[in-house]
């Protein structure tokens, strides 16, 4: 993506539809872009979405070095850095604070593929990291959040909320929804007590490679 202010309002207007809606509370959320010289786009720390302007949004290098801006980059930035890193086929993440999936990410075993929906925007299992990391630890939480990714586009992050990878930032912020979607579901699954059919891998894979290669296409 090309670094321009209507990309940075996008940006700053996603954040700002993601708190109405009730997946960001105060400045807890953020997120960022793969730019087109493959710097990162990125929200600053705490600054409260309504007042962030596009220039507030500072740009860092693929190994944290801030290129541009005079704010700092979000405290969370090694995770966004780390999976730009590690998913060359992605170009956008978002971390939100949404309840559902926090309230997921305080359960042992994440969320199973139980939906196409599941299958078609995460192509896995919404897992959990495999252990906590305090948010003061900035660069432990990064690598126990990128160590804990596969090949799918979500994670929940132990005891503290959802990540999600998109190849926009439309996408990403499609997958925010259909994630906490999919925790309210599960939670409510959960409470039922009878058995979750959950589709097996050959399907997960099948619903995935539908949604990159056939959806909208056949």
């Amino acid at each position: 993506m090309k670094d321009s202010e209507e990309l940075r309002q996008k940006v700053i207007e996603t954040c700002l539809t993601l708190r109405e809606q009730g997946y960001m509370f105060g400045t807890w959320g953020n997120i960022s872009v793969r730019l087109d010289d493959g710097n990162i786009l990125i929200t600053p720390s705490k600054l409260d979405y309504a007042e962030m302007k596009p220039e507030d949004l500072p740009v860092i290098s693929p190994d944290g070095s801030i290129i541009s801006g005079t704010r700092l980059p979000t405290s969370e930035r090694e995770i966004h850095r780390g999976m730009m890193n590690r998913r060359p086929d992605m170009n956008a993440v978002i971390h939100t604070h949404s309840p559902y999936a926090m309230a997921c990410s305080a359960i042992e075993g994440g969320i199973p593929a139980f939906s196409e929906e599941i299958a078609q925007l995460f192509g896995g299992p919404i897992r959990l990291s495999e252990k906590f990391a305090p948010s003061d630890a900035h660069v432990e939480l990064g690598k126990v959040v990128c160590d804990s990714f596969g090949n799918d586009n979500a994670l929940l992050i132990r005891n503290h909320g959802p990540i999600v990878l998109g190849r926009t930032l439309d996408e990403a912020f499609v997958s925010c929804q259909v994630l906490e979607k999919s925790a309210k579901i599960y939670i409510n699954l959960l409470q039922t007590g009878a058995k979750i059919n959950v589709l097996s891998d050959e399907a997960v894979a099948r619903g995935r490679d539908y949604f990159l290669n056939g959806y909208g296409r056949t």
